[in-house]
């Protein structure tokens, strides 16, 4: 079976549905015991408890460092997206980064294809959205791991999978994780979306999910499993840089894993949509191209 699917470095990205309404000046307003009373509302709703009062007090300080960005940043009338309160609040730009974010990004860019360049006559839809179309599963969690790359590669061809055979599976992120060791892909610490699908290529394909689980952590290579191939691709392209038509014509035709720019704190807690420039490190899926004018 021959697959083929594409990747992209610039791109509009769906993100968490989970926001606070916040208006103009609202920062001003808010106590201290009202800000208290939404970490606590916080902590149950994420789960989250600390180990020691002085961790909890240290939180604390960092969620409500972080909601002033989110009321100053939603305050301006002239941002075309918004953020908001997420799992991720109780930590610094830099704790993120360093639990989270695992591209590694590579001026040199192989396998760039000219085949969603835009073309006189082209008629593209309005919008597309894979997942109701069946050609993508629910949202998967990668834990306190840096295998973003591994994510979006999987699901990537997942949904080519499903749009050539009908079948919609699961795959296996971990055997990425733990068996693609070539430079610079190294599990846990980062790789790149390339590396994970030239993986597969190499190895003559992937096994599903449901027999290689995934751990959310470096582990050895299963060498019986990496054997046990369910879906296989022939290779793999790149949409052409800064193009965002060609992207836009390539996610008209299938489900396109990308890279977004997340060295701000920006991606950490945005919940709409936002613009990704050109140096990326984290990955995700290109699914819904429905809102391509907020560029």
């Amino acid at each position: 079976m021959s697959l083929l699917f594409f990747s992209s470095l610039l791109v509009l990205s769906p993100a968490f549905d989970v926001s606070i309404i916040t208006y103009a000046n609202k920062w001003e307003q808010r106590t201290n015991d009202e800000v208290m009373a939404m970490f606590e509302s916080w902590l149950v709703k994420y789960g989250k408890s600390y180990n020691a009062l002085d961790e909890k007090e240290r939180r604390f300080e960092i969620f409500k460092d972080n909601l002033r960005f989110v009321d100053e940043h939603n305050a301006d009338v002239n941002r075309s997206y918004r953020v908001g309160l997420n799992q991720f609040s109780d930590l610094t730009v830099e704790e993120y980064q360093s639990m989270y974010l695992g591209n590694k990004f590579s001026p040199r860019r192989t396998n760039v294809s000219d085949r969603y360049e835009p073309r006189v006559g082209d008629q593209l839809p309005d919008s597309v959205d894979w997942r109701a179309k069946g050609a993508v599963l629910g949202i998967k969690n990668q834990g306190g791991c840096g295998s973003c790359w591994a994510f979006a590669a999987i699901a990537a061809v997942e949904g080519i999978n499903q749009l050539v055979t009908g079948n919609l599976i699961s795959l296996s992120e971990q055997e990425i994780v733990d068996c693609q060791k070539k430079p610079p892909n190294n599990g846990c610490k980062g790789g790149s979306r390339g590396g994970a699908y030239q993986f597969i290529i190499d190895n003559g394909g992937i096994n599903t999910e449901e027999n290689y689980p995934y751990t959310a952590r470096d582990g050895e290579c299963d060498q019986d499993k990496i054997n046990e191939n369910y879906v296989t691709i022939d290779r793999y392209e790149n949409v052409p840089r800064k193009n965002e038509s060609a992207l836009q014509k390539a996610v008209a035709n299938q489900p396109v894993s990308v890279g977004i720019a997340s060295s701000s704190f920006l991606r950490s807690s945005h919940t709409n949509r936002a613009y990704s420039p050109d140096h990326s490190n984290d990955n995700s899926l290109e699914a819904d191209d429905g809102e391509s004018n907020n560029a």
